[in-house]
């Protein structure tokens, strides 16, 4: 573990006997040796004993998987048994395609298929550590990361993919709470080794037949279920939220002025966008990116939710139009990134609808919602909106990155991007030419995320994302129930959070008590970075924090997590607690 620092003052291992605890590297491999099969307990050890500090471990698995080497003539796949291959003489150049590189690629691959197996048990079980934390300089310092002119062996290969993992957060960890993407599918894992595998491009049918054909398939069944009649539309998965709200900014300025795409902003009146001041950062990045600039896109007032007020709304347009702007984009939330506010999408498309304003709806976290018969109220209005932003990698736990854009109007996306390369989107082909996605996109290479989504979900169903998702709101709403009224806790904001967002003050007991209400802020404005800071050098568990506006530091708890339960949640609050009693 990295230097203790001041964090760690007052917040010592309870037990302080020196006792081996649990959770050590040792401690944890003799039980995963007794309780994985085949090796892989001996391989987590692997996992738990890289970097500069400890060659001495890797040297002595190494010697011995040398010395329990079995010998194979055999130059092709075979049903032999295993051979554990030394890799320390073998390169890169001696896997496929190389001449009889066949068993060697297989022996090697099998070897980082292990790898992963062992990351993966060991990322659910609760007795490891989320996070083995490490200062930057000494990450740095701690293994060899710099690139060289000639290659490294396959065994250096090999130690290279076990540092990296060491040393990632395990985001699939039961207690992991830190971002809006955590968990990890075994099937949507599965669908991205393939993928991986097939390692083609997006952009037409001819080089990605199937790929093409499922997300034509999925992107009309979440057009469906957002409600618009028989799924029709258009629609494209992106490189994340971001680039498909930007994609939503782009289509609503082609739709008002299509001859913006040929002559530029110098051809169009000064246009202005609308948002919430809880919105997402993208719609003012995806603003200065177009050209359409920052200070372009109006803040609407926010409740104390964090809900956009239409009458605000309104207004600004109406101030807008009398200044001479052209107001062009309006994007609601559903699901804000801090508080989960959904604003109400009913009433700003009925105010859009008025004044001729494109409605865009950010559902990168809360479009999920839609698959629950439960929840789904919450975006109602949703069906009347030109555009939606829907990410799949968040409440759904598809592996990152999956993010998508649906539009209403079919055949915008192309009109608007299209430019007709005539090295990809020959007009002569053999094929219905539709299926040549690619000149619709920005992106001239884009990667096939589409196969995760469309594998889980015929896995799961929409009744198992369902099912997901509504666990999900439940261990949120018994975290809230839970700590409304214990002592040392108070809410940002009254009432049950509309999504997994729960948002909290801690107050040690040094702090719940003072009178001077400026320096128990100021205190307290510091309470969340120092228990933060803790949780990640124990490495028990992570969960985000920030201010908002006027309110000092606090926790932000997201739940996405399908393997996180009701003891995880117990646990975290235990942990804040412990962490936090000294301050």
């Amino acid at each position: 573990m990295a230097s203790h620092g001041f964090w760690f003052m007052g917040a010592e291992n309870p037990a302080g006997d020196g006792s081996q605890s649990p959770n050590t590297p040792r401690a944890w491999c003799q039980a995963a040796a007794q309780k994985f099969s085949g090796g892989i307990g001996s391989k987590l050890c692997a996992l738990l004993n890289v970097g500069e500090a400890e060659k001495a471990a890797q040297a002595s698995v190494k010697a011995e998987d040398e010395s329990t080497a079995e010998s194979c003539a055999c130059n092709k796949p075979c049903n032999c048994s295993k051979a554990t291959v030394g890799f320390s003489d073998l390169y890169s150049t001696d896997l496929l395609p190389a001449l009889d590189g066949d068993a060697k690629t297989l022996n090697f691959l099998q070897e980082v298929v292990d790898i992963l197996l062992a990351y993966i048990v060991e990322s659910f079980d609760r007795s490891t550590k989320v996070i083995d934390f490490h200062y930057p300089n000494e990450l740095l310092q701690r293994n060899n990361w710099e690139l060289s002119d000639e290659p490294e062996t396959l065994d250096d290969i090999l130690i290279s993919c076990r540092a990296t993992l060491k040393y990632a957060i395990k985001t699939a960890h039961p207690r992991y709470f830190n971002q809006l993407s955590t968990g990890l599918d075994m099937v949507g894992l599965a669908a991205d080794w393939l993928t991986s595998t097939a390692n083609t491009n997006m952009f037409t049918y001819e080089v990605a037949p199937v790929f093409v054909l499922l997300e034509y398939v999925t992107l009309k069944k979440m057009r469906e279920i957002i409600g618009w009649q028989d799924g029709r539309g258009d629609g494209i998965f992106s490189p994340g939220g971001a680039i498909s709200n930007m994609y939503a900014m782009l289509l609503a300025r082609y739709k008002m002025f299509p001859e913006v795409k040929e002559k530029g902003m110098s051809s169009v009146p000064r246009l202005v966008a609308f948002t919430s001041e809880h919105s997402h950062f993208s719609i003012k990045k995806g603003a200065a990116a177009l050209g359409i600039g920052t200070e372009s896109v109006i803040c609407i007032k926010a409740d104390e939710r964090g809900k956009m007020i239409p009458s605000d709304l309104e207004r600004r347009i109406i101030e807008a139009k009398q200044k001479g702007y052209v107001p062009f984009f309006v994007s609601a939330t559903a699901g804000t990134t801090v508080y989960g506010a959904f604003d109400p999408l009913i009433a700003i498309a009925d105010i859009c609808k008025k004044h001729e304003v494109w409605m865009h709806v950010d559902g990168a976290w809360g479009g999920s919602l839609l698959m629950s018969r439960k929840h789904r109220w919450k975006l109602n209005g949703v069906e009347r909106a030109n555009s939606m932003t829907w990410n799949p990698h968040k409440m759904m736990a598809v592996p990152l990155q999956c993010s998508a854009l649906l539009v209403r109007e079919e055949g915008l996306m192309q009109s608007c991007n299209q430019m007709q390369a005539c090295y990809l989107f020959q007009q002569d082909k053999h094929y219905d030419l539709s299926y040549d996605t690619g000149d619709k996109a920005l992106q001239c290479g884009r990667h096939v995320d589409i196969f995760k989504l469309w594998l889980m979900w015929r896995a799961k169903g929409t009744i198992g994302f369902e099912s997901q998702i509504d666990k999900c709101l439940e261990l949120s709403e018994y975290l809230y129930n839970k700590i409304k009224d214990r002592e040392g806790y108070e809410m940002v904001f009254d009432g049950k959070p509309q999504h997994t967002n729960v948002c909290f003050w801690y107050l040690p007991p040094g702090v719940r008590n003072l009178e001077d209400k400026v320096e128990k802020t100021k205190r307290l404005h510091k309470v969340a970075p120092v228990i933060k800071a803790r949780m990640m050098e124990y490495g028990t568990t992570m969960v985000s924090y920030q201010p908002q506006g006027d309110k000092v530091n606090f926790f932000r708890m997201v739940i996405s997590n399908p393997a996180a339960t009701f003891e995880d949640i117990d646990f975290l609050i235990e942990e804040i607690e412990r962490l936090g009693q000294d301050l």
